[in-house]
């Protein structure tokens, strides 16, 4: 594939050969003739082509890999991760209209996917497409992706499946949340949240009709003691709360539990981040804890990606049957072919391995945002597990301060203003997530969003 890239090298030019040879595969990937996930040649077979030893093209790859563009090891290929900036790109607004360039985004919420094996992603995919054409959906979801989940939750969250609990495919998270409610629950009622919390939760409760009661959180997480009492149920993030990053601890995990029992409510508990974690021990799920009533709700599109559009749902035999009642009435269901290719990931041992490569890439990314933000003075939290962390600040003032002069600066910071769902605010700051952009382009946003945090 490579034969026709304009990789012509100049003796004559002052610049090293290897240099030259780095920056025709730069410039062969800013134009479009490479794509992320691409095999290079071989050193040797490349250094036959250009006339010059494989040392050359040898120092090339090492710049090359170094610099986060390439990436692989000896006897498996050398792939490109990512294409270098040609130019500024071009952010559009909702109407599609030209809005200056795009910025270098620290958002929370996007999955890694420099970390993604790019053929084992099209393997999956193609075992997808390899599948006899469906007929009928299954509204509970596809037989082997939920025997896949029920292994996926017992190696990496140490949920059992038993016969008290059944597991359903969903369409992500705000879905389930949606058929929960539509499910469960009836326009009037009433669910506490923690605040701040998961706004499109949220928005998916009030679609159903559904109140949503804000709940304050502290650095221990849901405060069990100031739930209302005239909730229907409890969502809740126990594992990494989003945004602030608490893990809620095991004795406000059984306050919660026995509060439920003796109200009678239901706790949904949203496993946000749940598989990534870095320097703690996992705490027991609340749905190990208590079957009975919590509903588990997980999702692939931090550990893989949202163009699967699936996750998955544990509950008791009577809330899955309503739930799949709920469908059969809706005629909906989440996507099989994001289920078969979750299931082909997990079959060949793929899932497993990127689960791995996911902690092996994830912590360099988080030391370098950590060590940067608190060399400026800032502090820093829920940095022991997940995808970004909260860098809280003083006042409403300084929070928009410091993300404005960011984005002046070319850096998308998130505050965490638009995650309350009360006008009373007991929180400020930002969140800053560390997955979405390549290593190149992290080391350059994170810098700049620490010097506009730290700003008087």
């Amino acid at each position: 594939m490579l034969d026709d890239l304009p990789l012509d090298l100049d003796r004559a030019l002052p610049e090293p050969l290897s240099v030259q040879v780095a920056d025709g595969l730069r410039a062969a990937a800013s134009n479009g003739l490479l794509r992320g996930g691409d095999r290079l040649p071989s050193s040797r077979s490349l250094a036959e082509r250009l006339g010059v030893s494989r040392t050359v093209v040898a120092a090339a790859f090492d710049q090359l890999h170094a610099e986060g563009w390439i990436s692989g090891k000896r006897g498996s290929g050398t792939y490109l991760t990512t294409a270098p900036p040609a130019a500024p790109l071009r952010a559009l607004t909702p109407d599609g209209v030209d809005d200056g360039p795009a910025l270098l985004d620290l958002q929370p919420g996007a999955p890694c996917a420099d970390a993604i094996d790019r053929p084992a992603w099209r393997r999956a995919w193609r075992a997808a497409a390899d599948l006899s054409p469906l007929v009928r959906k299954d509204r509970a979801g596809e037989p082997d992706f939920r025997a896949a989940i029920v292994d996926h939750l017992l190696r990496h969250r140490g949920l059992g499946a038993g016969s008290e609990t059944v597991v359903l495919a969903t369409a992500g998270t705000s879905s389930a949340v949606g058929e929960l409610a539509a499910a469960l629950l009836s326009p009037g009622d009433a669910i506490a949240m923690e605040d701040p919390g998961y706004q499109r939760a949220a928005g998916a409760f009030a679609a159903a009709g559904i109140q949503v009661r804000p709940v304050p959180i502290d650095t221990n997480g849901l405060r069990v003691d100031l739930l209302p009492p005239d909730i229907k149920a409890v969502y809740c993030t126990p594992a990494h709360q989003f945004p602030l990053g608490a893990r809620l601890p095991a004795a406000r995990r059984v306050e919660l539990v026995e509060h439920a029992r003796r109200q009678g409510l239901l706790i949904i508990e949203d496993d946000y981040d749940g598989e990534l974690r870095y320097d703690s021990a996992p705490l027991p799920l609340l749905a190990a804890m208590a079957p009975d009533v919590v509903v588990h709700l997980g999702t692939t599109s931090k550990i893989l990606s949202p163009s699967l559009g699936v996750g998955w749902l544990v509950a008791g035999p009577a809330i899955a049957d309503a739930v799949v009642a709920h469908r059969n009435r809706t005629g909906t269901s989440p996507s099989p072919a994001g289920q078969q290719v979750f299931v082909a990931l997990a079959a060949h041992g793929d899932l497993a391995r990127h689960l791995r490569r996911l902690r092996r890439e994830l912590p360099p990314r988080r030391a370098l945002m950590v060590s940067e933000l608190r060399r400026q003075g800032l502090e820093v939290l829920g940095d022991d597990a997940g995808t970004h962390v909260v860098v809280p600040l003083a006042s409403a003032e300084a929070e928009e301060r410091g993300v404005a002069a960011a984005a002046a600066e070319g850096v998308a910071l998130d505050p965490l203003a638009r995650y309350h769902h009360s006008a009373r605010r007991h929180h400020f700051g930002v969140t800053l997530g560390y997955t979405a952009l390549s290593w190149p382009d992290l080391a350059r946003a994170v810098p700049i969003a620490a010097a506009c945090l730290a700003r008087p």
